[in-house]
């Protein structure tokens, strides 16, 4: 858990993570709108677990009847109560709020780009609470995995093919630069991330109570990374 609280100051700081304000938008945009085509229903109550500034979260909430939020930086949830004030349907919870929502409450939970932040023990944990959540027929979306073979030169290449297809490449190559010299670059050399074969991830899975399937497709643009859909069994 102290991992935990590192990774959440970072994360409630002002960070350089993302190169620039295009890279930020084009990003939370094709995630919303990956996460919506998951949603299945009108009336669906959806968990956005580990969210993010999810700057265009109400594409989701468009085709649902209740999204939530859940983020553990104060300063994160607090500008997605600001932004998105005027939607009933978007609210901002931290993960204290969300292990108080009753069971089976919600249709669909996605976490994208979270699992490395967490110790294994942690993840079993975690996993535990999204399966008493999800209610009969619910979904379990988890997305961008880290397979133990994907380094750093794989994260590289993926960004900056990422970056010439959508606009921001020369805005890449300085980012790169900076963030191997930024605090998120110490504090993941002397931390480290949780890495997972599909098998173990599976497994995982299994033991929480869940039947997997590895998507075709990563949520992130990071095609060495990997998706999972679970349901309950």
């Amino acid at each position: 858990m102290g991992a935990m609280s590192d990774w959440r100051s970072f994360w409630d700081s002002a960070h350089s993570i993302y190169v620039n304000a295009r890279h930020k938008d084009v990003h939370y945009r094709e995630i919303a709108d990956q996460i919506a085509a998951f949603v299945p229903g009108p009336g669906a109550r959806v968990l956005d677990y580990g969210c993010g500034e999810a700057i265009h979260a109400d594409r989701v909430a468009a085709v649902a009847s209740e999204l939530m939020l859940c983020d553990q930086a104060p300063s994160v949830r607090a500008a997605i109560t600001a932004r998105f004030a005027a939607d009933p349907r978007i609210r901002a919870l931290a993960p204290e709020a969300v292990e108080t929502l009753p069971d089976g409450s919600v249709d669909l939970i996605v976490a994208n780009s979270m699992t490395q932040y967490l110790a294994p023990a942690d993840l079993d944990r975690v996993l535990r609470l999204w399966h008493r959540l999800l209610a009969p027929g619910g979904t379990l979306i988890v997305g961008d995995v880290i397979p133990p073979d994907a380094g750093t030169l794989t994260d590289v290449a993926a960004l900056l093919r990422y970056a010439a297809a959508n606009g921001f490449f020369l805005a890449a190559l300085g980012g790169l630069a900076r963030t191997a010299v930024s605090p998120y670059s110490r504090l993941r050399s002397r931390l480290g991330v949780t890495r997972y074969t599909q098998s173990d991830f599976m497994q995982k899975l299994k033991s929480a109570g869940f039947g997997s399937e590895r998507l075709p497709r990563n949520l992130e643009h990071n095609a060495a990374r990997m998706t999972f859909r679970a349901r309950p069994l």
